[in-house]
């Protein structure tokens, strides 16, 4: 019976989303490839319940999480054809190449430096110029933290280590020029893919967030954590402008407010936990600091990344400095 009652009530829960979904003016159909307890995918479920309660009903929010929409290339290309109107995750450059500016190495000192960028009026620029590719994005933050190594090889104590080493990257140009300065083996692969691939010997380690390491699992199947803290990136909510568009502009004004705060609650969240994350990846790995020499190897070697990517045409010599300044500018 009590299987029964179980069955029961979900069915209704389901019935009254659908009847509530049906009911608005409105529908954000949102994806991500966290899990619901990451932080990314808790600020999108106070999202949804804000933006209903706010928009009074008229806006209705469907969220999914751990990647049953598909791999983040693919809700990207989902969120550009209108199947979703939202996403986060990896492929925030398809929406504006100046968003790679965000994942230069050391390019900010660390997250006071980096809240300071992200909510500056230079981010807001680059936001107002994924426009001219059908993406709107109302607000920005920093991707779950800074990187760093997780490996079942050996300690990353500077950027020789690595060398040989068969590390995953996202499936993104400037993510393996980055990875191309530090001597790794790159093997792009979709995040999902990354712990199986571990544990069959595919992939020596990855790099990431404490986050993404500890939610993924991949402590399970590795040995050794080096906290390089080499980059960070940012975390645009990119959503189909076509769809914004036929929001009102009171409800526009409304999405873009509980947007905004959604974000200021999830790097929040993110940045306090990050030493709970750490304590707990220790309990199952070796971890490692860099020294200042050998965090020199690393800031020394990642150089001709900055050149590169005003080469290729992700921004300029003046965007960079741009970058810096702004980051800068709230002490």
């Amino acid at each position: 019976m009590k299987l029964f009652a179980k069955i029961i009530a979900c069915m209704a829960g389901g019935m009254m989303s659908v009847s509530a979904a049906s009911a608005a003016e409105f529908t954000f159909k949102y994806g991500n490839s966290q899990p619901e307890k990451a932080a990314r995918s808790q600020s999108m479920i106070f999202f949804e319940q804000e933006l209903e309660k706010r928009s009074g009903g008229r806006i209705a929010v469907e969220n999914f999480f751990g990647a049953v929409l598909g791999t983040e290339k693919g809700m990207y290309d989902q969120l550009t054809t209108g199947l979703i109107q939202g996403t986060r995750g990896g492929f925030f450059a398809n929406a504006n190449p100046k968003f790679n500016i965000f994942l230069l190495p050391f390019l900010t000192a660390g997250w006071d430096e980096m809240e300071c960028l992200v909510s500056s009026d230079f981010t807001k620029t680059i936001q107002d110029g994924a426009h001219a590719n059908g993406v709107h994005v109302p607000a920005t933050g920093i991707s779950q933290g800074f990187r760093m190594y997780v490996n079942k090889v050996r300690p990353i104590t500077e950027v020789a280590d690595l060398s040989g080493l068969k590390i995953r990257e996202p499936q993104t140009d400037f993510f393996m020029a980055v990875a191309g300065t530090m001597g790794s083996v790159r093997v792009p692969m979709a995040y999902s893919e990354v712990y199986q691939a571990l544990q069959q010997g595919v992939l020596d380690g990855e790099h990431n967030p404490p986050a993404n390491i500890y939610n993924y699992k991949h402590y399970e199947v590795t040995k050794y954590l080096s906290v390089t803290n080499h980059m960070t990136g940012p975390d645009p909510l990119l959503v189909n402008k076509e769809w914004y568009d036929t929001l009102p502009a009171d409800l526009q004004q409304i999405f873009d407010e509980v947007a905004v705060e959604a974000m200021t609650k999830y790097v929040a969240m993110a940045r306090e936990a990050e030493t709970d994350l750490l304590n707990e990846l220790g309990k199952s790995l070796e971890v490692n600091y860099l020294t200042p020499e050998g965090l020199a190897t690393f800031q020394e070697a990642v150089k001709p990344v900055y050149q590169q990517g005003v080469d290729d045409g992700h921004f300029t010599a003046a965007d960079i400095d741009a970058a810096r300044k702004a980051a800068k500018s709230c002490g």
